[in-house]
């Protein structure tokens, strides 16, 4: 059972109701996760810069090294709804999320992910130097604030209990 109930769409103050039509109108869905958020329309505003950041790191790692990045970090983070998402995201992508061909980047993100996401202070130079020899500092940075809204993510929904969203059951880790 879920700490905090998602808010219940037929006692929406007016503010709520504006975020909830900003969040369709930007992706065009509610999770329960946004549905939990929306009791703070700032916080759902919030959390929803994980998408902007995903854009800003588009040209320089590319869609399917992003949600496998996302990926390791939720493992890392033991976060079951987190692992689901990406597993969808990646199987959608044309991608079998068990038996991935990792590229050499790729595999360097995957390191710093489940590292990053099982215990930050894990991070040494053994798994930055890789990134830095690869990414521009602007990159850099939003790759770590990136991999911090993924972690800030799975821990609200650790945290709150926040139930899994009935159509990530099928994606969940096998």
């Amino acid at each position: 059972m879920a700490h905090i109930p998602q808010v219940d769409p037929r006692a929406m103050t007016l503010e709520q109701q504006r975020a909830e039509e900003e969040e369709l109108r930007l992706r065009g869905r509610m999770t329960n996760m946004k549905r939990t958020l929306l009791h703070s329309p700032m916080a759902l505003r919030v959390y929803g810069e994980w998408f902007t950041l995903r854009d800003e790191l588009l040209p320089a790692i590319g869609d399917r090294s992003i949600f496998i990045f996302a990926h390791a970090i939720s493992r890392g983070n033991a976060s079951p709804t987190g692992i689901a998402f990406m597993r969808r995201a990646l199987i959608q992508m044309g991608f079998d999320p068990d038996a991935l061909d990792l590229t050499p980047e790729e595999a360097d993100l995957v390191r710093f992910g489940e590292a990053l996401g099982r215990d930050p202070h894990s991070v040494g130079d053994e798994l930055w130097a890789p990134l830095a020899s690869r990414y521009s500092d602007k990159t850099l940075v939003d790759l770590v604030a990136f991999a911090g809204i993924m972690v800030a993510t799975n821990v609200f929904m650790l945290v709150v209990d926040t139930p899994l969203d009935a159509e990530l059951g099928a994606f969940l880790a096998r």
